[in-house]
């Protein structure tokens, strides 16, 4: 199943979601996300069906390992791409937003040139 632009950022914010607490609910994402249950419910269906989540019987939402794969792509491409937007010198939220947007459309031979650029041109100041 491919995974469109909102699948990832559920599975995002799941991942972000997990490391925070150990125990991750349909309304918690609702909040965290400020989309309404309704929407989160589809969502978790979808990403069940595909093989990302898993839901137990109290409704205890776990990443796959196929799930946490992805979900740790689009975290490391939205805090890299986030960082280096904020070391040029645009505003943290502006970067953050603009990094939401930019995680699911680069391909993977751009971020890999991105990621091997950071990590032999900027240091950590």
């Amino acid at each position: 199943m491919h995974l469109q632009e909102s699948g990832e950022m559920y599975l995002e914010t799941i991942y972000i979601l997990s490391k925070k607490s150990s125990t991750v609910r349909s309304l918690d994402v609702a909040e965290y996300m400020g989309y309404s249950k309704p929407s989160i419910s589809r969502a978790v269906k979808l990403l069940k069906d595909g093989g990302y989540i898993t839901v137990d019987a109290d409704g205890y939402i776990a990443l796959t390992d196929v799930g946490e794969d992805v979900a740790l792509k689009i975290f490391e491409r939205h805090t890299l791409i986030t960082d280096m937007l904020v070391r040029l010198g645009v505003d943290p939220e502006v970067a953050s937003e603009d990094a939401c947007k930019m995680e699911h459309v680069i391909s993977d031979d751009s971020f890999e040139a991105i990621k091997r650029y950071v990590a032999e041109n900027i240091q950590d100041k």
